[in-house]
């Protein structure tokens, strides 16, 4: 009899392997792999098996949108999820499902980042999930189902409910978690009719504002597909190799700025393709819903870091170089009307270009997104309990700040992962050390209880988990910049109206 641990799930026996004092199970289908007839459809229920399946190698991820070289294709069985368990003998543990998408454009589980082990070590069933991104998840297409990258998700997790409880979980204390375009998922899912009940709890961070409009997301795909001489349809482009589409993708990305005219802010983002909200699969986006009663408040996590833009400031070239004019530009675009452009200035009367510009996209993509969540999820009845991340990698020397992704490799206790070791360097200091064991901390408090440690982050008591080398929890820290984004959640990117002199400004 083999030693290494066995499940069976409702479509077959998974192997997996002892690992570090848990057991992991990697590779296993959620849904059918999204090629051929089924390349641009909503997934398909997995295929079921005879005999054992080894679940020791993690599943190719869908073709990656970045610019950077990810190697040659993997295989197209896209659509798997890992589970890693303190024991698949145990009942009732509780499930946190990390979404690891980034820009829409990238979803691979397999990154070392988000190794379980810690995690599970705590008593948590940790199951990570690949997911169609980029044109394959998000391209709008008008004989195809919008935002197939969530439906994934849905698919995942309804498997997850099937599932869980043969590797110890309990499928009633689920938690969906994500981070940057992962936590926007989490966010969508919340206004998700098919997700309703298949989680209970939610922790995202670094929420961004991204969502497109059907108008303009249609005519980013058409765009995108003229460049490989297609029509915007799936049908047209269902022959295009995977691959090739997501190169071009990475393409259209890089000179998405030429398109400020046509098409404002989702030029100025770097990102062409975000979930739509096409009123069916995603019908409003997770601030209105929540505000509006459309949908329930539930136990949320969220957090931001202090100086989100500063990872795409440093690695651009850019910091350092910003002046007036783009300063203006920044203004003009992303700060809400029609007072926000003088509203920054009057609100941070010293600062110069650079804290303008930081500030400002800081604020626009994932500060206030966030900020706005928790008290949107308060106000339709959920707890929400909001953390910033202060505290400055020391990575070259100081440059980067509290960036975007930081608190990623502290929250999964990965210093030693390529990005956090990138972050955090070879021998993290004792400061990170104690960051990383509080941040983790809450997430097992939470996704055990619902409660993160803090007290929760409540419209008029807006109290926040400042996570710095001496935390606190204080009021929000970010007030000047809440007070100006007051009554404005993020609103879908548009077409701009005829005559607008700032494309694509946030219309209220």
């Amino acid at each position: 009899m083999s030693e290494e641990p066995r499940v069976r799930t409702a479509e077959g026996v998974v192997q997996g392997r002892r690992r570090r004092g848990h057991a992991v199970f990697r590779g296993i289908p959620y849904a059918r792999p999204p090629v051929g007839a089924l390349r641009f459809a909503a997934p398909a229920p997995p295929h079921r098996w005879d005999g054992t399946r080894q679940a020791a190698e993690f599943g190719p991820a869908a073709p990656l949108s970045l610019p950077v070289d990810v190697g040659p294709p993997q295989g197209t069985d896209w659509l798997t999820l890992n589970v890693g368990t303190p024991d698949p003998g145990a009942a009732g543990l509780p499930v946190l499902v990390w979404l690891p998408v980034g820009g829409y454009v990238s979803a691979a589980s397999s990154d070392p980042m988000y190794d379980p082990a810690a995690l599970a070590r705590a008593g948590l069933v940790v199951v990570t999930v690949n997911s169609r991104v980029g044109a394959e998840g998000f391209a709008f297409l008008d004989d195809a189902p919008p935002n197939r990258g969530l439906l994934d998700q849905v698919a995942a997790l309804e498997w997850v409910q099937r599932n869980i409880a043969a590797f110890g979980g309990d499928p009633g204390r689920v938690t969906v978690a994500g981070q940057s375009a992962g936590a926007g998922s989490v966010a969508a899912l919340l206004t998700m009719k098919p997700a309703r009940g298949l989680f209970r709890r939610a922790v995202a961070h670094s929420v961004p504002g991204l969502h497109s409009t059907p108008a303009l997301a249609r005519q980013v795909t058409a765009a995108l597909a003229d460049r490989l001489g297609a029509a915007p349809t799936a049908a047209a482009l269902r022959d295009t190799d995977p691959w090739r589409l997501a190169a071009e993708l990475t393409s259209f990305n890089a000179g998405l700025h030429a398109h400020r005219e046509s098409w404002g802010r989702l030029a100025a983002t770097g990102t062409a393709l975000c979930p739509v909200v096409d009123g069916e699969v995603l019908p409003e986006t997770p601030w209105s819903a929540l505000t509006g009663g459309r949908a329930d408040g539930i136990e949320l996590l969220a957090g931001h870091t202090r100086d989100e833009f500063r990872l795409f400031s440093v690695m651009s070239g850019r910091q350092g170089t910003f002046t007036e004019q783009d300063a203006h530009a920044a203004l003009d675009l992303f700060a809400p009307r029609p007072h926000g452009p003088q509203a920054y200035r009057d609100g941070f009367p010293q600062a110069g270009p650079e804290e303008l510009v930081e500030t400002v996209y800081s604020d626009a993509l994932f500060r206030m997104p966030s900020q706005l969540l928790a008290e949107a999820n308060a106000v339709a009845g959920g707890s929400s309990y909001l953390f910033e991340l202060c505290w400055a990698a020391p990575a070259l020397g100081g440059a980067l700040g509290a960036c975007h992704s930081l608190d990623v490799p502290l929250a999964f206790g990965t210093p030693d992962s390529p990005v956090g070791a990138q972050l955090l360097g070879d021998e993290p200091a004792p400061e990170a050390v104690a960051l990383s064991r509080e941040l983790q901390e809450a997430w097992v408090r939470f996704v055990t209880t619902g409660e993160a440690g803090w007290a929760a982050h409540r419209p008029g008591l807006r109290l926040t988990r400042v996570l710095d080398a001496e935390p606190a929890t204080l009021p929000y820290p970010e007030e000047v910049s809440r007070r100006i984004w007051a009554g404005h959640s993020p609103a879908p990117f548009d077409l701009p109206p005829d005559g607008d002199a700032a494309p694509g400004a946030p219309r209220r």
